[in-house]
């Protein structure tokens, strides 16, 4: 059977690996050295995965005003056609893998996130990642993928993303979450955007929580208590859409779905900043 869950155990993947409707893709990277998770793939990958890179296969292009953030949305039916070049088609068991042992894990929850969002609903993440698969002693690879072509039709579930407009006329009740580190929503440094602090009523839960020591994700109840949401509908965001996704993995293993009440805000503070009009607050959040 194919995973229910948003996460794949590399036992799984390894008794599995050669069912013929499985894909897995490769989605190394790091935001300070893009090449970095390209060379990773090619000294050694899951048999049979294809890379996905970030800036090209998992982003739209940089708007000039800045809208959209620093890694936009891709066009549905542009990332739906690369997904069909690599072999993924609608009846595809997709697994997506990074490597938290950078401290930087949440590249695969974009992959993931961004194949929901197409209407896939059988995608998952490896738990535990890259290092996770060697553990498990998984065969590596470095030969190229020999992948058929298929066909990906996207089913766009709107519902799963929110615009700047929408976090400004949120619901009372909605919680609005920043998933940066805690000093960038402070305000206190800003290594990436042209300014600093965090979207006014925002409070903070660094999506690298979602993840424990070792790299593997907390069980959903603790990420519930992390999370601190109840039940209220939440929207997501980080510095450009991509650090957010662990969150909604993790919000969705604590029992809520992608979806109306657990949203992304995918252009993030990138786009929030792009319209010097928008309010920008600084500190500690004295809500939740």
């Amino acid at each position: 059977m194919p995973p229910s869950s948003p996460l794949t155990s590399a036992d799984w993947l390894r008794a599995h690996l050669n069912d013929a409707n499985v894909r897995v893709l490769d989605c190394r990277y790091a935001l300070s050295d893009p090449l970095t998770g390209r060379i990773a793939y090619l000294g050694g990958h899951v048999p049979g995965a294809v890379y996905a890179d970030l800036e090209t296969d998992l982003s739209g292009p940089l708007a000039e005003d800045g809208a959209g953030g620093r890694h936009p949305l891709p066009d549905p039916e542009t990332l739906a056609a690369w997904l069909g070049s690599v072999g993924i088609g609608n009846d595809s068991v997709v697994v997506c893998y990074d490597d938290p042992s950078t401290g930087q894990g949440f590249y695969a929850a974009r992959a993931w996130w961004l194949l929901r969002w197409l209407g896939h609903a059988q995608v998952s993440v490896l738990d535990g990642g890259w290092p996770a698969w060697v553990a498990a002693r998984g065969e590596v690879s470095t030969e190229d993928p020999d992948v058929s072509p298929a066909t990906f039709t996207p089913h766009v579930r709107a519902d799963l993303v929110a615009t700047a407009q929408d976090v400004q006329q949120r619901p009372a009740g909605t919680l609005l979450i920043d998933s940066r580190a805690p000093a960038r929503y402070r305000g206190e440094v800003e290594p990436i955007d042209r300014k600093a602090g965090h979207i006014p009523g925002a409070v903070n839960r660094e999506w690298a929580g979602a993840l424990d020591e070792g790299g593997h994700w907390r069980a959903g109840t603790e990420q519930a208590t992390r999370l601190d949401t109840g039940d209220a509908p939440t929207v997501t965001y980080c510095g450009s859409g991509v650090s957010a996704t662990p969150n909604l993995l993790a919000r969705e293993l604590a029992g809520v779905p992608l979806g109306p009440d657990n949203r992304l805000y995918a252009g993030s503070w990138s786009d929030w900043i792009s319209d010097d009009a928008r309010p920008v607050a600084t500190g500690d959040d004295a809500g939740r």
